[in-house]
């Protein structure tokens, strides 16, 4: 073979290689490059746990999962049978306190009134008498007749019915006038405690029935009847199916103008056509988490941002976990 004919031979494969990478470059290009970004995102709901304060067991379910409740609906009825002992304690310390407050207010009993009334007018004869008969010998003391060892006796004797007098006055007017006030206001203040127990105890009562505090469908029940539940441990999860939301994470190259406020186009394949969202939400999500590094190709680094944005108009059938997808 001639040098010429190596020499055209070898500018062929050269032309054949130059045109395989360059139909190869092409079909990249219109294959790759001008296929539209996907974002993909899902349908999200506000959920709420239902828990009771006290520990119990699970002794009626009255819902099921997928069941729609309304506000007031009874979800679950607990057994607690503690509650119940502390309420029986709790009334009698409330009757205990009534008791005691009545017992001041009315003051003494009428048998022990008329007993003290008996003391004092008893007190008072003895000192009429001691009191006439001091005067007699004060008299016989000053004609010279009586010594004074004798009037001072006698005066001993009147001074002392005088006070068991002023004593047996005091005892009849104690027991006429009942408990000091200060008695009478500790007594109320036995009282308002006792019925703050019982209300408390009440309190915890109503815990053993479980009732929806808002509108929703019912995602989740978590124990079955006859099992024990802790304090605060969740029965139940409700989704508020009038909250939902999509949410995207989105990197922030591909943000393409979202902001607050903005309206976009979603695509639910689940009902195969595009829904209007409003953007309410828009925050990055931290580098720790979602950091795409480009700054080997001498470019820059890429954040993503969380997005959520709710439907302007509600789609019936749409539930939590149904796919999004943005297309740029």
């Amino acid at each position: 073979m001639s040098a010429k004919s190596q020499h055209h031979n070898i500018l062929l494969a050269i032309a054949g290689f130059v045109a395989v990478v360059i139909i190869v470059a092409v079909i990249g290009f219109f294959a790759f490059d001008r296929d539209p970004d996907v974002i993909q995102g899902q349908v999200e709901v506000s959920e709420y746990r239902v828990s009771s304060k006290v520990p119990g067991r699970i002794l009626e379910l009255r819902v099921k999962e997928g069941d729609y409740v309304k506000v007031g609906d009874t979800l679950a009825i607990l057994d607690a049978p503690e509650v119940r002992a502390k309420m029986e304690q709790a009334q009698s310390a409330q009757s205990a306190a009534a008791a005691m407050e009545l017992k001041a207010q009315n003051g003494a009993r009428k048998e022990q009134i008329q007993g003290a009334y008996s003391v004092l007018q008893q007190a008072k004869a003895g000192f009429e008498i001691a009191e006439k008969s001091y005067a007699r010998i004060q008299r016989l003391y000053d004609e010279g007749v009586m010594s004074a060892q004798k009037r001072d006796e006698v005066y001993a004797n009147y001074k002392a019915m005088e006070a068991q007098m002023k004593a047996a006055q005091s005892q009849y007017d104690m027991a006429v006038n009942g408990a000091r006030m200060e008695d009478k206001m500790a007594a109320t203040a036995q009282v308002g405690r006792a019925k703050g127990a019982v209300q408390e105890v009440n309190s915890y009562i109503h815990e053993t029935v479980q009732t929806a505090q808002m509108e929703g469908e019912v995602s989740d029940v978590y124990p079955k009847v006859g099992e024990l539940v802790g304090t605060g441990s969740p029965i139940m999860s409700i989704a508020v199916m009038q909250d939902m939301w999509g949410t995207f994470n989105v990197r922030e190259d591909q943000l393409n103008g979202m902001q607050m406020g903005s309206e976009i186009t979603a695509f639910v394949p689940a009902f195969n056509k595009d829904i209007k969202l409003k953007v309410y939400y828009l925050k990055d999500q931290g580098s720790y988490a979602v950091w795409k590094a480009t700054k080997a190709n001498g470019q820059y680094d890429l954040k993503t941002f969380e997005v959520k944005a709710r439907p302007v108009e509600k789609l019936d059938g749409l539930r939590p976990g149904m796919s999004l997808i943005i297309k740029n």
